[in-house]
């Protein structure tokens, strides 16, 4: 990559901005009054590059995003895609961009990583950069290697599930996997996909709360199978409910909107979840 090329992203500041690390905790400042942060998963932008899914999810009011490996980087740049190799220059580009919105970097994935230390560590290195809370991944094969990481580096693991029959559909398979390991592992909630699996969220939530880290928030007209998502409280996901049971337990981590419909035009979408959180957090 020529090392021009990537500068013509930067101003004239970015690259001192990018040489310190940013705090590992989520900023105070990015918090609802209710605890969490509202955050917009990229996953719902794929069709867009990184820095424009950083400006939509301003549009849409978030305080951050969340990052997944492999989302071109900008219109200008799209040899260049997100990832724990991704140059100094581009990361410092990358984090002008999104302070340049008020947009912060919340979390990593949904991630494979490597159940190889070595090779795992680029990716704590990488959010560690970014000043991320944690790391969103379903690779449960590696909890060992994650487990010490995440103590090193002071960072959530945080794991996700997808539908049935993939391997972690069932919240049990997570809470047994983590039962005794340190606090900084614990679950990434995506509630439409349980409820694609037949699942009441509310009662999963019952259960784990204690160990719920992070969220990739959804609304469903239906929890006995799939259905399309849609603005928070026009569904049947008891979403406040959820939201009380977790600031029972102290619930400080991100709620990451992940809205997976209406591709090409969904920010009017992911605000209306957006100023649906925020009212949430308002009678607080």
């Amino acid at each position: 990559m020529n090392r021009r090329h990537v500068l013509s992203l930067l101003p004239a500041t970015a690259l001192a901005f990018s040489s310190r690390s940013l705090a590992k905790a989520l900023d105070p400042a990015i918090l609802t009054k209710a605890g969490f942060t509202i955050s917009v998963q990229c996953w719902s932008l794929k069709n867009f590059t990184l820095f424009e899914a950083i400006e939509k999810s301003a549009q849409a009011g978030a305080h951050g995003v969340e990052i997944f490996a492999g989302q071109v980087l900008s219109p200008e740049h799209k040899d260049l895609k997100l990832g724990p190799d991704l140059s100094a220059e581009a990361i410092a580009a990358l984090q002008a961009h999104a302070k340049k919105h008020n947009i912060a970097f919340v979390n990593f994935g949904v991630v494979g990583i490597p159940n190889n230390e070595t090779e795992a560590r680029k990716y704590f290195e990488f959010a560690k950069t970014l000043g991320l809370y944690g790391i969103t991944t379903e690779s449960l094969d590696a909890i060992d290697v994650l487990e010490k990481l995440s103590k090193e580096y002071d960072l959530k693991v945080c794991f996700h599930n997808h539908p049935k029959p993939s391997a972690l559909w069932n919240p049990d398979t997570i809470s047994k996997a983590i039962e005794g390991r340190h606090e900084n592992i614990g679950f990434c909630a995506d509630l439409g996909h349980w409820a694609t699996s037949s699942l009441n969220p509310l009662d999963v939530i019952k259960k784990i709360a204690p160990r719920v880290h992070s969220f990739h928030m959804k609304d469903r007209a239906s929890i006995t199978g799939s259905s399309h998502d849609q603005i928070f409280g026009t569904g049947i996901i008891d979403l406040k409910a959820i939201l009380d049971e977790v600031g029972k337990h102290g619930f400080k981590g991100n709620v990451t909107i992940e809205y997976e419909h209406n591709w090409e035009n969904n920010v009017p979408d992911i605000k209306g979840c957006v100023d649906f959180l925020k009212a949430y957090s308002k009678k607080k």
